[in-house]
């Protein structure tokens, strides 16, 4: 039975709210759960208290006897101190201009320079 600490999806239309669970990897994203180890409101602001919250005794427990959270979940984690922060990919080439543009841009920049 592989567990996963992931996020399950409640709150109104555009007006999330998050239950941070225990879940069967293969159960759906807000079905069945073992347990419910905390909440994530992320309409509240950054600084606010109440915007994450953890059971920290129940997180501890479940990572030692082999959940694993999920991305999301591992931030907060991590935030918390309860396991340590990875390392998030970043992708700046994937929104960088692509070859033409880069070429018009240098003839511009070419032209503007010469005049």
């Amino acid at each position: 039975m592989a567990l996963k600490i992931r996020l399950a999806r409640g709150g109104a239309k555009k007006r999330p709210f998050y239950r941070i669970v225990v879940a069967e990897a293969t159960s759906p994203r807000d079905g069945r759960f073992v347990e419910r180890v905390g909440s994530y409101n992320p309409m509240l602001t950054s600084d606010h208290a109440e915007r994450v919250v953890l059971n920290v005794e129940r997180i501890k427990y479940w990572l030692s006897v082999g959940a694993q959270p999920t991305d999301r979940v591992q931030l907060f984690l991590s935030r918390a101190s309860l396991v340590p922060a990875t390392e998030r990919p970043a992708n700046p080439t994937k929104a960088a201009p692509k070859k033409k543009a880069q070429e018009r841009a240098k003839a511009e920049a070419a032209a503007a320079a010469a005049a």
